[in-house]
């Protein structure tokens, strides 16, 4: 172990690599616990943790006001699933868009996409939120499976880079950051990973003109975030699938199409992954793998097993410290960009302009 890394230094920038949800809609005392004495790095809210915009807007203050009582001091990510359709986490009054497969099939488009990434970024930034995990950048190819029904823009490639750019460069213009998902593609996929473990057998071909030319586009466009699926793609690793691969996320995403910003993981409680590595070992996979971010949703004490486990695994070797100080210096990058001190959040803004 490096030995100007503390104990202290070292539980606090190793509780910053997580994302955890939370059970309800007050802050409760586990989600304190993991950001006070753990150092969390981010919250991950879902339609159970949220009814109305001011009880959205007061969690999430308890929530910053937490982490700035924490060992590290450092504000929170605070993330939701804002695609539209199927997949929206903020409900009326919060405005409802319909979905990417319905953007993509407008007559125009571009002012579509664009319409509902401002409108998103306002109502989030009102409410405290500041990451969307979205757009969904996969191609679509033949008929969808149902997890993925109305949530691709196109089977176009272009045309998802196209709006897909367009979602990300107006929710961070307005200081939201956006998450590309989910690389390399899952629009051939057969199979749901919450679910189970697909296997995607792409010719390189197809890979690199249909799968991968969203993604080159939304690396390009300055995208915060991507997001790795949990499915095996036979012609990069046949043994992990990407969220776990080296081959994919360092070799592909890192080195060869020079993505610098977060690689988040989906949710590793998923069937994908769960079932055939457990949490705590994918948390261990990923990281050696190069992901930056590690999304657990619902087990407060699975986060802190993973924790844990990731902790003695970095005592073990420089290596490990190294790889460690990457991830801290992206996550840092990322929240000075985005999350600044003097970003104000106000509740009679808020109630304006929701006229409630």
């Amino acid at each position: 172990m490096n030995p100007t890394l503390d104990f202290s230094e070292l539980n606090s920038e190793i509780g910053s690599l997580f994302m955890s949800g939370m059970p309800g809609t007050i802050l409760d005392k586990g989600t304190e616990t993991l950001i006070r004495e753990h150092s969390l790095g981010g919250i991950i809210l879902f339609s159970r943790n949220i009814e109305d915009p001011v009880q959205l807007f007061n969690l999430c203050k308890a929530l910053q006001e937490a982490a700035s009582n924490s060992a590290s001091g450092e504000p929170l990510f605070i993330a939701v699933d804002q695609e539209g359709g199927r997949v929206a986490r903020l409900k009326e009054p919060f405005a409802v868009f319909p979905g990417n497969a319905a953007i993509g099939d407008d007559e125009d488009p571009e002012s579509r996409a664009e319409k509902y990434a401002l409108t998103t970024a306002t109502e989030m930034n009102l409410a405290g939120l500041n990451m969307n995990l979205a757009p969904v950048m996969d191609v679509r190819r033949g008929i969808p499976e149902s997890h993925l029904i109305g949530r691709t823009f196109s089977d176009d490639p272009e045309k998802v880079a196209r709006l897909g750019c367009r979602v990300i460069e107006v929710l961070q213009s307005n200081g939201i950051l956006a998450v590309a998902k989910h690389f390399p593609g899952l629009g051939r996929t057969s199979m749901d990973p919450h679910h189970h473990l697909p296997v995607i057998d792409l010719e390189e071909s197809e890979l690199e003109d249909i799968n991968l030319l969203p993604f080159r586009a939304a690396i390009a466009e300055g995208v915060a975030g991507i997001m790795s699926s949990h499915a095996i793609y036979p012609k990069l690793d046949e043994e992990y699938p990407s969220t776990l691969s080296r081959r994919t996320l360092l070799e592909l995403l890192r080195k060869r199409l020079g993505f610098k910003g977060l690689i988040i993981t989906d949710d590793l409680e998923m069937g994908a992954i769960k079932k055939k590595w457990g949490v705590p070992e994918g948390v261990l996979l990923s990281f050696g793998a190069g992901a930056d971010i590690f999304l657990i949703c619902k087990d407060q004490k699975t986060v802190l097993e993973s924790m844990l486990k990731l902790r003695n695994s970095i005592l073990c070797g420089e290596n490990q410290v190294k790889r460690l100080h990457q991830s801290i210096e992206r996550i840092s990058r990322a929240k000075a960009n985005f999350l600044k001190p003097g970003r104000i959040v106000s509740e009679e803004k808020l109630r304006a302009y929701f006229s409630i």
